[in-house]
């Protein structure tokens, strides 16, 4: 009888044993997904910041006023070039 509860026992602290290194293991796997996971977040939280950068850089009116100039040799409008147009007249 003795030999039974000793057998039944030794099972018992075999199974609880495998069953602790399988929630270490998991435990372990799901910490570096995580760790993966929060770098991935810090890297787009980062490139989110250069982007709103970017954005508030290129839609500056100076730049664009510049870029108007330069590429389409456009020139801001003057009093002596302007053309008023009056209803009704002929």
């Amino acid at each position: 009888m003795s030999g039974r509860v000793n057998i039944l026992l030794t099972i018992a602290l075999v199974g609880c044993a495998l069953f602790t290194v399988n929630a270490q293991y998991q435990s372990r796997r799901l910490f570096i997904e995580l760790e993966r996971a929060q770098a991935a977040a810090r890297q787009l939280e980062i490139e989110w910041s250069q982007l709103q950068l970017d954005q508030s850089t290129l839609g500056k009116h100076a730049r664009i006023e510049a870029n108007a100039r330069r590429d389409l040799s456009m020139a801001a409008v003057t009093p002596n070039r302007t053309q008023y147009l009056t209803s009704g007249a002929k």
